[in-house]
């Protein structure tokens, strides 16, 4: 049986998991609860009446959080030529062409975005079963397959981020860190919220979310009403 420690048990004793909660009411009782010795991430876990396994009901976006995400985030952009020039002046952490697409094979994984020119995917292909079980691999459709990529790059470091349905059902982004402000956690949250129900499939009926929670690392989640 897991044993749980004491921060834990102190943090549970401030939450009721019969109640639900208003967003900002859950908020301001996240920000009270004992913090680890670290700034831990604020976190959404959304469950969806979906079916994963049919293509039309595959849900997946981008929502810029509007104060960012508290972290340091590292990009990797595929490109050639003249876009590496404008990559490496945006301040992009890793930057090349095929020889950076054969470091990733190798196990180089440093980083937490992928973008990359339209030139460059059919070459980025061969990194399919790396970057694409980590939710890495660039698409058209989160604006990470570009040839703008200063653009790009700026998008990501003001806080854009991806979501993405798992097999379960199950969409879980953070939406800040510990030390953000109560107003600050609550405008991330709610535009997480907001872009979620946005990107309902026109093939789901009925509720779309079934449940939703917001926690923080090593603390209890509260169920959030819907």
């Amino acid at each position: 049986m897991k044993t749980r420690s004491k921060r834990y048990k102190e943090s549970a004793k401030l939450s009721d998991p019969a109640k639900t909660y208003q967003l900002r009411e859950a908020v301001a009782l996240l920000k009270k609860m004992p913090a680890p010795k670290f700034d831990s991430s604020v976190d959404l876990h959304f469950s969806l009446n979906i079916d994963s396994k049919k293509s039309d009901q595959m849900v997946r976006g981008t929502v810029v959080l509007p104060h960012g995400t508290g972290k340091k985030i590292k990009v990797a952009v595929f490109c050639r030529g003249e876009h590496e020039k404008i990559a490496r002046e945006a301040q992009a952490d890793l930057v090349g062409g095929n020889e950076l697409i054969d470091k990733v094979a190798a196990g180089l994984m440093d980083f937490d975005c992928a973008i990359a020119t339209p030139e460059m995917m059919k070459d980025l292909s061969k990194l399919g079963k790396v970057l694409g079980p980590r939710g890495l691999m660039p698409s058209p459709k989160t604006g990470t397959v570009t040839n703008d990529i200063k653009k790009a790059i700026e998008d990501v470091r003001r806080g854009k981020v991806e979501f993405r349905v798992d097999k379960q059902g199950g969409v879980h982004l953070s939406v800040g860190k510990v030390s953000f402000e109560e107003d600050k956690l609550y405008d991330n949250a709610s535009c997480v919220i907001t872009a979620l129900n946005e990107a309902k499939p026109a093939s789901v009926k009925g509720k779309f979310v079934e449940s939703l929670f917001l926690s923080s690392s090593m603390n209890p989640g509260m169920r959030l009403a819907l």
